[in-house]
């Protein structure tokens, strides 16, 4: 018995890691509260953001961001302390204030 919960439990990881790799990094950006709402983890998207500057996507990163709360009605922020970065904070507020003018509510937790 505890040999088939070995070979489970390594099938079990192995999908798993086939699973995240094959995923896009943006899909976890975003977390859907309701279909009207979203929350966006500040630090996940400075994580994002580095990995952007180092891919040199940052265009493409705040462009699906945008795409993506074209979506929803209303965005909690939360820590937005991780946005201490100028260039970060600049990037993240064009996005919110495009949001914002087409009639979204950003909320911080």
């Amino acid at each position: 018995m505890p040999f088939a919960v070995f070979v489970f439990f390594a099938i079990f990881v192995a999908l798993a890691i086939f699973v995240v790799r094959s995923m896009n990094r943006r899909d976890f950006l975003l977390l859907r509260a309701d279909k009207g709402s979203t929350v966006l983890s500040c630090e996940s998207l400075f994580m994002r953001f580095i990995d952007a500057q180092n891919d040199g996507t940052v265009d493409q990163l705040f462009s699906n961001l945008g795409r993506d709360l074209e979506q929803v009605t209303s965005v909690s922020l939360v820590e937005r302390s991780w946005l201490s970065r100028d260039d970060l904070r600049v990037r993240v507020d064009e996005v919110l204030a495009a949001f914002r003018r087409r009639g979204g509510r950003v909320l911080e937790r």
